[in-house]
């Protein structure tokens, strides 16, 4: 038996996703993304298939780096229109018992007192099954609807995202103390105001003086996920999250971020298995490995071009209309996501991209590798990547929706369990359970969040 294998489908609410152009394949039913039914299904069909969650990817802008126009966005669904993610968890997690779910919300447009309020309420309406991918946006159009010339700089965004995610320990682990919430309905008091304490709060970027709104929800800080891959993400990871999402096209240039980040943590006095690491992952199965590269071939044809490049141009900042299909793409320091463009110029020295071949390799799976073969290549490859690059799981990315998922459920899925890679059933207890073990509900005591906890209890 094998490590453990986390399972999350990787999608987001809007049409296509990571596939450019494959929205207008016949059996794409993505376009369904404002029917509150598609979601519904979708939950049940990874909670049948045993997925441990679904992780839900957003931005706030348009791709309009490519040709200075968001106009190849617009017309190839590349990641837009788009709705609000967290809106769906609700009615998914009403449909289905077990199923976690990870929600991206920027903190760069966001105020710490409303984000820790959203993730609270859907941490009670859940059972404990939410969680919090911690990005800071990285698009110029997202930052001047927001009313700013620009989007911070790279590293600034890191800055503010540390005092958020303080504001928030102090609101979720310090604010109500345990047994503040008496619901004592024969003395007439809901909650003893002597154990709600205010957080005073002031800080460079924030001033929150009051209490937190909510009441302690089962896991009082949502599990914190990361998908920063640059070096100042990973550190910022290493200090503060728990799953950490992250994609290169080859195991080898995954491992070495993973193993930089396992570093890091244990210098921030954390156990290097406190985080569990996923990258995207986007497989092509069928019944036989002919049968799958026909699936593949015939996916192709659907791939966008134009649109490929503006997800890519959106991805590293840099407008790639501007180079010839043929010439190599170089490393250029900039303002959007670092690790985006490291992975295909830094960090595998022997590998030279294309533009164009850039473009076909985004064009079915962004950034991540495609697998292309039977169950039981797929399920070998996934086991490869887990012993070669470190990681603990997988965010699956699709090409067709829902099959694409209903395809790994049936095929795949099977062959995990009987190698026993994947659960067979699920366990009770909120996401931080299912993740470390019955009991554990709250953050670790290693963890930096820990240290807010009774912050302002007096004794």
């Amino acid at each position: 038996m094998g490590k453990r294998i986390y399972l999350n489908a990787f999608d987001m609410n809007c049409v296509g996703h990571q596939s450019p152009g494959l929205w207008s394949h016949p059996q794409d039913q993505s376009d369904r993304y404002t029917d509150l039914n598609y979601w519904v299904e979708l939950a049940q069909l990874l909670e049948k298939g045993k997925f441990d969650g679904i992780f839900l990817a957003d931005v706030l802008g348009f791709y309009d780096v490519y040709k200075g126009s968001r106009d190849a966005a617009v017309e190839q669904a590349v990641q837009v229109p788009a709705n609000d993610p967290l809106l769906l968890v609700s009615a998914m997690s009403q449909a289905t018992e077990h199923l976690c779910f990870g929600v991206t919300y920027s903190l760069t447009y966001e105020q710490p007192y409303m984000l820790a309020r959203r993730f609270s309420t859907l941490d009670h309406l859940t059972n404990g099954r939410i969680a919090w991918n911690i990005v800071s946006s990285y698009l110029d159009s997202a930052a001047k609807n927001f009313g700013l010339d620009e989007q911070l700089k790279h590293d600034d965004r890191y800055e503010v995202a540390e005092e958020f995610l303080e504001v928030c320990y102090k609101l979720w682990e310090g604010s109500w103390e345990e047994g503040a919430v008496l619901r004592d309905k024969n003395n007439r008091i809901f909650t003893d105001p002597r154990k709600v304490h205010d957080i005073n709060h002031e800080g460079r970027f924030f001033k929150v003086p009051g209490a937190h709104l909510c009441e302690p929800s089962p896991q009082r800080t949502p599990v914190l996920y990361q998908a920063g891959a640059s070096s100042r993400g990973r550190a910022f990871a290493a200090k503060h999250a728990e799953c950490v999402f992250t994609a290169g096209p080859t195991a080898g240039i995954v491992k070495k971020g993973v193993e930089d980040l396992r570093k890091q943590a244990k210098e921030q006095g954390r156990n290097q298995d406190d985080i569990k690491v996923f990258t995207v992952f986007t497989p092509i199965v069928g019944r036989t490995s002919e049968e799958a590269h026909a699936k593949y071939e015939e996916l192709k044809n659907y791939i966008s071009y134009e649109g490929a490049l503006a997800l890519l141009s959106g991805w590293t900042g840099i407008d790639l209309s501007s180079y010839d299909p043929e010439d190599t793409v170089e490393y250029i320091e900039n303002n959007a996501i670092q690790s985006a463009l490291e992975v295909f110029t830094k960090a595998d020295p022997n590998r030279k991209w294309t533009v164009r071949e850039l473009a076909i390799f985004a064009g079915i799976g962004g950034r991540g590798p495609v697998i292309v073969g039977s169950p039981e290549q797929i399920a070998d490859e996934m086991e490869r990547w887990v012993q070669e690059a470190g990681i603990d799981g997988f965010n699956i990315a699709y090409t067709l929706a829902p099959s694409s998922f209903a395809d790994f459920v049936e095929l795949v899925v099977p062959i995990l369990q009987e190698r026993g890679l994947v659960q067979k059933e699920y366990h009770a207890g909120s996401y931080r359970e299912k993740l470390y073990g019955q009991g554990q509900n709250y953050l670790k005591t290693n963890h930096y969040g820990f240290t807010f906890k009774n912050l302002y209890t007096v004794n």
